[in-house]
């Protein structure tokens, strides 16, 4: 009965068919902290990688099947098992738009003629402190 129980935690643990050909595997793992992110512009940043991934669609799935509890996979934004449309950053939204903003509107919107993202809402800048 234990034999049965790790063989068959061992073959949950393996990685998909699929996985090596993922544009987010580099095999070191040097993307996984852009993925699971909390900064909008990480986020951004991922959801791009997948665009061009040959197997968003697999990995989508996989995510929704396994109820995921947050990061990025298949190119939308997870949290507790759901899909979250867009992240805001947190406290109210400011009365002016910032610079920063309307160069973010203006690039998203070019982004989205080229066909490289999605229409919708634009992922906000998000100043990092180094």
């Amino acid at each position: 009965m234990l034999a049965e129980l790790q063989t068959s935690e061992v073959e949950e643990a393996q990685p998909p068919s699929w996985w090596a050909a993922a544009a987010c595997n580099d095999s070191r793992g040097s993307l996984t902290a852009l993925f699971f992110s909390e900064e909008l512009a990480d986020i951004a940043r991922a959801k791009a990688i997948c665009t061009t991934c040959p197997v968003r669609e697999p990995c989508l799935e996989g995510a929704l099947a396994r109820r995921e509890p947050w990061g990025v996979w298949g190119g939308q934004l997870f949290l507790n098992g759901r899909i979250l449309p867009f992240k805001r950053k947190r406290g109210r939204p400011p009365k002016n738009r910032r610079p920063e903003d309307i160069e973010a509107e203006l690039i998203h919107a070019e982004l989205v003629r080229a066909g490289m993202v999605r229409p919708g809402p634009v992922p906000e800048v998000v100043e990092r402190t180094a």
